[in-house]
């Protein structure tokens, strides 16, 4: 039996022109900044995010932390939305490493507006914490930031001594989906991370971009994380071959999503959001049965999916063809809950 694997864009393999491009890179050593491999991607992430320098970092959760770490501060808090990545799936690293205290904010589809940072804000107490950062998350579940909302979060901040910063992860799928640049996403952050190992095929990966004193203090903290690579260059033409070829096919992905999120609405037994797939990302509840319980049952018929909470979900990446896309739309249609052999 085949195996569908929709668990994540992360499980993509190299292609073989992107192998390729990893076994000819020119390689020196990264942490006396010698590496011009690694050079030439950081400043392809500073051209396309519009900010003075980027920095490789081995992880969007990295890049993350040292943002939260600097601009974040020790004691102090910072504002997010409740089911952002930073809260649920760094592993406390935002208390634990950056010293920050995170406040997450209930909002719909984890979109913050500065409705919601309004009266949140403390400075000045003695015997508080003092709100010092906003951080927002584009995509978030595959649902793309709406500008206005970015810019009336960059206002707020602005006006209550704030900086932003962005968890761009999937922020080229936005750029896709939308036909906003990550360029014009990222006027609106101090700060921007973008992953080169979710969606655009890499193995590894993330760029992280700001100014240059940001900058030069995050090479300062990357290594005291451990994050110093030597030869990184072989890991960093693999990044520019994705960003060089892999962003415009992200519309692929999207296509497969709104296949097989359309194919779930028609089943019956699925409740799919469908105006939440803008994406590479579907969720979908089955009444009845726990997240869990359909997830092993969807792998007895050779998909492979994963649940956050009690939501199925489902994403569409590049190892996934028009040919498995209808595959897996097959399967879905045919399939009916509890009633797996």
């Amino acid at each position: 039996m085949k195996l569908f694997d929709l668990r994540s864009d992360t499980i993509t393999k190299p292609t073989q022109a992107m192998r390729k491009a990893m076994y000819e890179a020119e390689v020196g050593d990264d942490v006396y900044r010698e590496d011009p491999t690694t050079n030439r991607l950081e400043q392809m992430g500073a051209e396309l995010s519009g900010k003075e320098r980027s920095l490789f970092v081995s992880s969007g959760s990295m890049g993350n932390l040292i943002s939260l770490y600097i601009n974040g501060g020790r004691s102090n808090e910072i504002l997010a939305a409740a089911n952002s990545h930073i809260i649920q799936h760094e592993i406390g690293s935002v208390a634990a490493i950056a010293g920050a205290l995170p406040i997450g904010l209930e909002a719909p589809r984890g979109i913050l507006n500065s409705s919601l940072l309004e009266g949140k804000v403390k400075q000045g107490a003695y015997d508080m914490a003092t709100t010092t950062l906003v951080e927002v998350e584009n995509t978030i579940g595959g649902f793309c930031y709406p500008l206005e909302n970015l810019e009336e979060i960059k206002d707020f901040s602005d006006s209550h001594n704030l900086l932003v910063h962005m968890d761009g992860a999937r922020i080229f799928n936005a750029q896709i989906a939308t036909g906003i640049s990550v360029k014009t996403y990222a006027k609106y952050a101090d700060t921007l991370t973008f992953c080169l190992s979710k969606g655009l095929g890499a193995p590894v990966g993330s760029l992280l971009c700001g100014n240059k004193t940001f900058i030069d203090k995050a090479l300062t903290i990357r290594k005291m994380l451990g994050g110093g690579i030597r030869q990184s260059g072989i890991l960093a033409a693999a990044g520019i071959y994705a960003l060089e070829h892999h962003v415009d096919r992200l519309q692929e992905d999207h296509a497969h999503a709104k296949a097989i999120a359309a194919t779930l609405g028609k089943t019956g037994w699925a409740q799919v959001d469908l105006e939440g797939v803008q994406t590479n990302i579907i969720f979908f509840t089955v009444k009845g049965y726990t997240a869990k319980d359909i997830v092993k049952q969807l792998e007895t018929i050779g998909i492979l999916a994963n649940n956050e909470g009690n939501l199925v979900r489902l994403v569409t990446n590049l190892d996934l063809n028009d040919e498995d896309t209808d595959s897996v739309c097959k399967l879905l249609s045919s399939f009916t809950p509890g009633k797996q052999s």
